[in-house]
């Protein structure tokens, strides 16, 4: 498990590499007058919100294992980060989550309207592609094309949109702990496991290295939807910044509730422990990674 230090030092990085990111997405998603402006001030509403970037995160430090350009791994961070926004924006939609508060404020389609939340979050998944395809994102086209191949992979009906259709779809309720962590590695999982693929991606990694960040990011990524199911049956929501016990509420089957409280802990902490030893092979270099995962663990919000 990783030291103090690095733990200090996560924290440092993080708030760095998050600022980097919004200044990103700041300049990709540039204001814009028009009928069409709309849209664009819901698209920054909801990707210039803040947050912890933990995706984006992922995305530059697994690159860092393999010296990547920083400029390259954040132009895909700044991507991922746009498919993340997007899946929130139409997670509260009322035929989905049906929540008014997201990060401490109105949601979207309450900020704005239905129509143009589901609009914004169309124009987020759609300019991340646009993102990728650009060669600040990469010089080698080859490279673009896996970036891309990947994030569409993780996004889609293989990745997070499946996992949202089995989260509302009839019996969702009865899933048992393989149906949930099936759930979650689709609807959580999948995107955290392509921000960590992206570096392997940009860095051209064997396959040992990549087969190692996957298997971290598979671990890490159960991990932090089970501390999401315990922070949302235990704090307000005042302190999480968005609406809690709703699953409880829907009668929907959560890791808490089929683990109980100290089972769940237990499983997050086992995750954690080992996401952090499949990354054994980088060494040293991968300390803010282990910390990352320490990170997830113990996080409040």
């Amino acid at each position: 498990m990783p030291s103090g230090d690095a733990a200090s030092q996560l924290s440092s990085v993080l708030a760095r590499r998050a600022e980097a990111v919004t200044r990103r997405l700041d300049a990709l998603l540039a204001p814009v007058g028009g009928p069409r402006g709309r849209v664009v001030e819901a698209m920054r509403y909801s990707a210039l919100a803040g947050g912890k970037r933990l995706r984006p995160f992922l995305v530059m430090e697994s690159a860092s294992l393999f010296d990547v350009d920083p400029e390259h791994a954040l132009h895909c961070a700044a991507a991922v980060e746009m498919i993340h926004c997007y899946s929130l924006i139409h997670d509260d939609l009322p035929a989905m989550d049906d929540s008014d508060l997201r990060r401490g404020r109105a949601t979207a389609h309450k900020e704005f309207d239905e129509a143009t939340a589901i609009l914004a979050g169309d124009g987020l998944l759609t300019e991340a592609f646009a993102v990728l395809a650009s060669p600040r994102c990469h010089p080698d086209p080859s490279i673009r094309s896996d970036l891309i191949a990947g994030l569409a992979q993780a996004s889609g009906a293989a990745g997070m949109v499946g996992g949202q259709m089995i989260d509302i779809a009839p019996g969702r309720d009865a899933l048992d702990l393989a149906g949930i962590t099936n759930l979650q590695a689709l609807k959580t999982g999948a995107l955290i496991t392509f921000a960590c693929e992206a570096g392997a991606i940009l860095g051209r990694a064997d396959d040992k290295a990549g087969r190692a960040l996957r298997l971290y990011a598979r671990d890490l990524g159960l991990a932090f939807q089970i501390v999401d199911d315990l922070l949302d049956s235990q704090s307000t929501p005042e302190e999480l910044g968005k609406p809690t016990g709703q699953d409880e509420a829907a009668g929907k089957a959560t890791f808490v509730g089929l683990l109980g409280v100290e089972g769940a802990r237990a499983k997050a902490r086992t995750l954690v422990e080992e996401a952090c030893g499949h990354l054994a092979i980088f060494s040293q270099k991968a300390m803010l990674l282990e910390a990352t995962a320490q990170f997830v663990l113990e996080r409040r919000t």
